[in-house]
Order: C-alpha cells, then sequence, then structure tokens
C-alpha cells in the first residue's frame, strides 16, 4: 500500500514521522513523504530542530487517490501549519471522502479539526486538543490509541510518542483490513 505522511516544511515531531514510517517500510508498504513545498521537511525534537527529510510529493500535485492510507504525524507547529493551508486541508478531506484510512497522533487532529471530519467520531490527541476536538463535534478519550470506525473510514489516534508502539502496531491492522 502506498501510504502517504503528510507534513509541513517544518515543526513535525521527529519520532512521530520516523518510527511510524520505519514500521510501514517493514511491512512492505511504501510510505510517501507529501508536504505544502518541495525540497525537504525539518523535523524537531519537541522544540529543537533535528534532521531533514527529503519530499517525494507536494499536496497540491497528488491526490487521496494516489494513496491507500493518511498518517498524520504531530509535532505542536506541524498541524498548525498544514490547518492554515487549503491544499493541505482538502487533501486531508479527501481521504475521508473517499473512505480511506487516517492514523494521526498527538497534536495531529488539528488538521482534522480543520477539515471537519471529527463530528460524531472518537478519537484521542495530546490532552490540551481536547476542547477543539469537543468543540468540532468529537468524543475525547484519554487512550493510548483509539480506532473509530463510525464513520465512513477508519480513524485511528493516539496521544503522544510514548504510544508509538501501539500506535504503529495498531494503524498497521486497521490498514490492512481497509485494503482488504
Amino acid at each position: 500500500m502506498r501510504i502517504a505522511f503528510l507534513t509541513a516544511p517544518e515543526g513535525v515531531e521527529q519520532v512521530e514521522l520516523t518510527e511510524p514510517w520505519r514500521a510501514a517500510k517493514e511491512a512492505g508498504h511504501d510510505p510517501v513523504l507529501v508536504s505544502t513545498q518541495s525540497g525537504e521537511i525539518q523535523g524537531f525534537n519537541h522544540l529543537d530542530k533535528a534532521d531533514t527529510f527529503p519530499v517525494d510529493e507536494v499536496v497540491g500535485d497528488t491526490s487521496a487517490d494516489a494513496f491507500g492510507g493518511l498518517v498524520l504525524p504531530g509535532g505542536v507547529a506541524n498541524p498548525d501549519f498544514l490547518r492554515t493551508d487549503d491544499k493541505a486541508v482538502a487533501f486531508v478531506k479527501g481521504f475521508f471522502e473517499q473512505g480511506r484510512p487516517v492514523a494521526a497522533i498527538c497534536h495531529a487532529p488539528w488538521t482534522l479539526v480543520e477539515a471537519d471530519v471529527v463530528r460524531g467520531r472518537t478519537l484521542t490527541s495530546w490532552p490540551s486538543l481536547r476542547t477543539d476536538l469537543r468543540n468540532a463535534g468529537a468524543t475525547w478519550v484519554d487512550e493510548q490509541v483509539k480506532v473509530c470506525d463510525a464513520g465512513d473510514n477508519v480513524l485511528i489516534t493516539s496521544r503522544k510518542p510514548d504510544d508509538l508502539k501501539a500506535f504503529c502496531a495498531t494503524y498497521l491492522a486497521e490498514f490492512a483490513k481497509a485494503a482488504g
């Protein structure tokens, strides 16, 4: 399965990109780094710059049609930037409209709020997003990983980097189910 990993040019929490990416590769999938600009993205370890990663595709030049699923890594600045980019928001919304699986960790559900795809869904996130998610019509839970199939697609969410092992195992299992 081709899996899109959508990030802003900077601000992604590096481990929330690299661990799910590694898990996808080890499971035989084709992870693709999608961003709002070509070139490289800048990873962060919390607030400190970390490594850079080459962008494979630009969000305005691709669509959900090209992928079997979507992973949204967190980091505070990353989803905050993405939610202000109309093409990134439309890209995310496309996965929901097409019934394709989506996995989001930490602060990444901010982008889901902007895409207006959390209403009636149950998910988890970094605790500071709780009110934003509730105001957008979601039910927020404090769980290591939450799978919600109450919509047209499956949505997998986790709270933080400490949840990555469960997040990776769960998103890969759910993506495999969705692929049939």
